[in-house]
């Protein structure tokens, strides 16, 4: 019914707990890993795991062609692999609550899709990934609202390739990963063509199915946010400016000048007025429309990150603009041009 794919380079850390997760899966009948030049011990544990999962295979990438982001190349040699029905592309990080397969299948029954792509739930160690992260997904659940992607008369597209289920041969009629062998974004470049063909999808945020702890030290959290952020919010320097502006400038500043201009006439208020602006932040944070931390599966006490996670998106939001129109994007080892 399904075959599971798996891109992994340098995953020691999370890939044991990503395969027998899937290979938990009944409806999952194949598992291929495709080990994308790791340095690091991943093919020495594939190599030990596929003794005693019988449905775990594993490919290996000998050399990435010019033109392609890593990740995209790895995904089309396990796809042009697979035997399933349905091809589950996830990511090593995963971990996969039993029945998360099922729900997905059963999700495009219900639903008409012929792609199901979930977000998955945030495990975050850090204080880093706790103050950026929640911030990250607030601002994406606003991007991307579920209902306008879901909604098949409207142009909106969006997909997450932690989890991201695709009927083969839809895969296979829209080009797979090589329509989008360059795009960083893969995710969402398949679901635009997906739903540009006149096919279903279906994009949501459910709890107990997915879970993933995305990057595990700061550094690694900053490249790939910053590889992501600027595609994500529009891939445009206007649509990067509002963004920013949006959530950060404007707001301080009016808390700034306010505070002044009471300290001016009235020096006892000053303090409780910027005070009182704060709380209204994190209110719109938590609760708001624009930043709201109700609705995503992130939990409320994410809120009192909210000034580091304000600062730390802002200057994201500025690093990925400049890598993906200057500079270049790096990323595991790699490097691509600001086009990709």
């Amino acid at each position: 019914m399904v075959s599971a794919i798996i891109p992994a380079r340098n995953e020691e850390a999370s890939i044991v707990r990503t395969i027998e997760s899937v290979a938990a899966q009944s409806e999952v009948e194949e598992i291929i890993v495709v080990n994308d030049q790791s340095t690091d011990r991943t093919a020495e544990i594939l190599s030990q795991l596929t003794v005693t999962i019988s449905k775990l295979r594993t490919l290996s990438v000998e050399a990435l062609p010019s033109g392609w982001v890593g990740k995209n190349y790895a995904a089309s040699l396990g796809a042009a692999q697979a035997r399933g029905e349905w091809l589950l592309f996830t990511d090593a990080d995963t971990y996969h609550l039993l029945g998360s397969t099922r729900r997905a299948l059963t999700d495009a029954v219900d639903h008409g899709a012929v792609l199901v792509s979930y977000s998955p739930e945030q495990e975050l160690g850090s204080f880093w990934e706790r103050a950026l992260i929640p911030m990250v997904y607030s601002r994406l659940a606003l991007r991307y609202p579920f209902n306008r992607v879901n909604d098949p008369k409207l142009p909106d597209a969006a997909a997450n390739g932690q989890f991201l289920m695709i009927l083969r041969d839809v895969y296979e009629k829209i080009g797979g990963h090589a329509a989008v062998a360059s795009q960083i974004l893969e995710d969402v470049a398949l679901a635009t063509r997906v739903k540009n063909s006149g096919y279903g999808i279906y994009f949501t945020a459910p709890l107990a199915t997915i879970q993933t702890r995305m990057y595990r030290t700061l550094p690694a959290m900053w490249q790939g946010w910053t590889k992501n952020l600027y595609p994500l919010m529009g891939g445009s320097t206007r649509q990067i400016l509002r963004e920013i502006l949006d959530v950060f400038p404007l707001f301080f500043l009016l808390a700034t000048l306010i505070s002044w201009w009471l300290l001016v006439h009235s020096h006892h208020l000053s303090l409780w007025a910027f005070l009182a602006l704060v709380i209204a932040g994190l209110g719109l944070y938590s609760l708001g429309k624009g930043f709201s931390l109700y609705g995503n599966p992130n939990s409320l006490s994410a809120i009192k990150y909210y000034v580091a996670g304000v600062c730390l998106y802002t200057a994201a939001l500025l690093s990925s603009w400049w890598k993906n129109t200057r500079g270049r994007v790096l990323w595991k080892g790699r490097s691509y041009p600001p086009a990709a």
